[in-house]
């Protein structure tokens, strides 16, 4: 068992106590961090004069091929181990010797895990902002192509007046870009580098640790040792906002399973991203969708799981932040997946415009309409309000639309009613009336496809 902290026992650590402090199994996948990380402090440490500039050299060089070596597999990561420090330490001693001892000089295994974990964060936030990126970029796509698609929108899930798919998806664009602004924030909150901070209390080597944070691209070095070695908020920050990722992506998958049923019919899913029934040879089941769906209470679960850890540690470090790995890792791997499989999912769903807009008609989304239609001519409100709830309740004896009725089954209700009724409670109408800003009337949607062009341009 390859441990860095022997000198201090005189007795050989329970085989069992040992695996269960051991978090090589999980930490391993910052492997690339770790030794970024130690090539910045030694590069430091040569500067400052605490090493020679061949011990730095040397110690590079070796950092190197392990690197190397991991990367093309003729180096394993085994459970020997007991952390990713202690691998590339370890391996490090064995390539160039004593002067491998000198890597740790000035760091504490606590300023460098936290290191590890930030930089690991830090890439994995870059990573998924591409993913919603590209989510937004469908989105938009789908958008410009469906300015003039009617489709009724709903309140309650019930039919309450028409929009446009453009207009639809909008709303889940809005979303997703709160989404990179969340993530953005988290990204500049958190870019300030621990290293150097030592167990707790700093060290008494004169380290420069703002050049260190400059060689890892930080904005500078964090000011209390103590919270250095302790802060796990970017983390909570990080599982806060893919939850909410989470939130949209299951908002967004329950409408298009209701879609996707044969009550609605308003989109057909590509046969790569559904599956069929063993024993139901009719059924195109929505699998993507419903698996993103649940998979948001995993995510939810790692955001309480870590709220739940922090909420009683004291300062500075204590051995329960190791928990915050697994489940981070587990929570942005599956935030990444749901995203890439959600995006390529909708890029390839057929909408069936003509089923949404027969929907929109026959949902009496226009009665809306056919009461301003009133008001415009003089009739109160409440009473316009009136006299369309008989309108519809008429449509429904007859099960017809508003659309369907004669002129004279509508002058038989209101004598206001005129032939321009049908023009007024048109889909087209509906939706090209409604022209303020956020609306789904063409003119605005143009302008708002136009800032969101001009946004994924720009960021």
């Amino acid at each position: 068992m390859a441990q860095l902290w022997g000198g201090r026992f005189t007795k050989e650590t329970d085989k069992l106590v040992y695996n269960f402090n051991a978090s090589i199994s999980f930490d391993q996948k910052f492997y690339r961090q770790d030794i970024k990380g130690s090539m910045a402090h030694v590069r430091m440490l040569a500067k400052q004069g605490i090493l020679t500039e061949e011990e730095r050299d040397q110690i590079l060089e070796g950092l190197g091929s392990i690197l190397l070596d991991v990367e093309c597999g003729k180096l394993e990561i085994t459970s020997e181990y007991e952390d990713i420090h202690s691998f590339v330490e370890a391996n490090l001693i064995d390539r160039i010797g004593d002067v491998g001892k000198k890597l740790h000089t000035g760091r504490s295994r606590n300023d460098q895990v936290a290191l590890d974990m930030k930089l690991y964060v830090r890439d994995e936030i870059t990573e998924l902002d591409e993913l919603v990126k590209k989510l937004l970029e469908t989105l938009l796509s789908i958008m410009e192509e469906n300015v003039h698609t009617f489709m009724p929108g709903f309140t309650h899930l019930q039919k309450a007046q028409p929009i446009t798919l453009a207009h639809h998806m909008g709303a889940y664009f809005e979303m997703f870009k709160r989404d990179r602004g969340r993530l953005a924030d988290i990204y500049k909150r958190m870019n300030t580098c621990p290293l150097g901070s030592g167990a707790l209390a700093g060290t008494t080597y004169p380290l420069d640790r703002a050049y260190t944070a400059q060689l890892l691209g930080f904005d500078g070095p964090t000011l209390n040792s103590m919270d250095s070695v302790s802060d796990r908020d970017y983390v909570i920050e990080l599982l806060s906002a893919l939850s909410t990722i989470m939130m949209h992506l299951s908002r967004f998958s329950e409408e298009i399973i209701i879609w996707n049923s044969n009550e609605y019919r308003f989109v057909e899913i590509d046969d790569a991203y559904s599956t069929g029934s063993s024993i139901m040879p009719q059924k195109k089941n929505p699998d993507i969708a419903e698996l993103v769906r649940g998979k948001t209470g995993r995510v939810y679960g790692a955001l309480m799981s870590i709220l739940t850890t922090m909420k009683g540690i004291p300062l500075a470090y204590n051995k329960d932040m190791q928990e915050d790995k697994e489940l981070t890792f587990d929570a942005i791997d599956t935030a990444k997946g749901c995203l890439a499989l959600f995006t390529g999912m909708i890029a390839t769903m057929k909408f069936r415009k003509d089923v949404m807009e027969n929907s929109a008609k026959n949902g009496f989304t226009n009665a809306t309409d056919a009461a301003d239609y009133l008001v415009n001519h003089g009739v109160p409100f409440r009473d316009a309000h009136g006299i369309v709830g008989r309108l519809v309740l008429y449509c429904l004896e007859k099960n017809i639309a508003l659309d369907d009725m004669s002129l004279e089954e509508y002058q038989a209700i209101s004598p206001v009613f005129g032939e321009d009724i049908y023009e007024a409670i048109s889909m087209k109408t509906c939706v090209e009336k409604r022209v303020t800003i956020g609306a789904p009337g063409p003119d605005a949607m143009e302008q708002v496809i136009a800032l969101n062009k001009k946004y994924l341009e720009e960021n």
